[in-house]
């Protein structure tokens, strides 16, 4: 049986290590969980492990809005205090507080 412990939570403001984005955590896979195509795009001296924590976040970087897919290893918490402006938060979350994003709703 699969064992993981995420690292961080939803609602939770994060950024990548190596790419300059940052975004909310909307989801939580406990190892990967998108296609082996996607995986395989991935330069193969970068590729991250598959049986660790994965999450999708509502990402921004300077240019643009969009839904990220990343590993674990490659986050770090976002320590500025900013929000992070993503068209989408709204729908899910509410307002800003505290570095986080609380859930509009609640999760069984």
């Amino acid at each position: 049986m699969l064992k993981t412990n995420a690292k961080y939570g939803l609602g939770q403001v994060v950024r990548h290590k190596k790419h300059p984005f940052r975004g909310v955590i909307f989801d939580v896979d406990p190892e990967f969980s998108n296609t082996e195509e996607w995986y395989q795009a991935i330069p193969e001296d970068s590729r991250p492990i598959k049986d660790q924590p994965f999450y999708h976040l509502l990402a921004e970087n300077d240019q643009s809005f969009y839904v990220a897919y990343v590993s674990e290893q490659n986050l770090i918490a976002d320590q500025s205090g900013e929000p992070v402006e993503h068209p989408d938060i709204p729908d899910m979350f509410g307002p800003f507080e505290d570095g986080a994003y609380p859930l509009h709703f609640h999760l069984n």
